[in-house]
């Protein structure tokens, strides 16, 4: 991620996943850790491991009540839809990464932990 300021106003500020961590070196944010329910979303200034410095192939989604009042913000923040389907509205971060918000339902207990 370029810019952990302009990723936490979209992630933060647009979606409201509430902060729980920061990180500062040199006096600048380095790094900003939000919760998303029982998953940590970890925004990082520079990104460790193989692949492209930029956006990705894959695909955060989130849970959504309803589609139509997250049309109405997202037009409102000027972020585009990508695409759509009747369960999902498929936007990107300021970096490119693709984001879904979805009002599908997965069963119970599909997200279980294997460890």
């Amino acid at each position: 991620m370029s810019d952990c300021a302009r990723s936490l106003a979209f992630y933060s500020g647009l979606l409201g996943l509430p902060e729980v961590r920061r990180f500062e070196e040199g006096g600048a944010v380095r790094a900003v850790w939000l919760a998303a329910g029982d998953t940590v979303i970890m925004l990082e200034r520079s990104l460790r491991g193989v692949g492209p410095a930029d956006g990705s192939g894959h695909l955060l989604a989130f849970e959504a009540g309803d589609l139509a009042p997250w049309e109405e913000r997202l037009a409102a923040a000027g972020v585009p839809i990508d695409d759509r389907t009747e369960e999902t509205l498929f936007v990107r971060d300021p970096d490119g990464h693709r984001v879904g918000l979805s009002v599908h339902r997965f069963p119970p207990g599909i997200f279980a932990p294997s460890l």
